[in-house]
């Protein structure tokens, strides 16, 4: 049987926790910010946790995380 590959562009965007759930980045925060509020943007920096639903999925395309 091969090795499995990482997808790369999924291991460039999510990290695993100590816990073993997946953390990603927010959208929206990348251009266009002339527009949004500062409270908007402050909370688009924030890392946040991978929904249950879709990390079954992402842990497929992450076999090593």
């Amino acid at each position: 049987m091969p090795k499995l590959k990482t997808k790369r562009a999924a291991a460039k965007r999510f990290k695993k926790t100590a816990t073993g759930k997946l953390v990603r980045n927010k959208a929206y925060k990348s251009h266009i910010l002339t527009k949004k509020s500062a409270k908007r943007k402050r909370n688009l920096r924030k890392d946040i946790v991978t929904d249950p639903t879709n990390s079954k999925v992402m842990k497929k395309l992450l076999p090593y995380l």
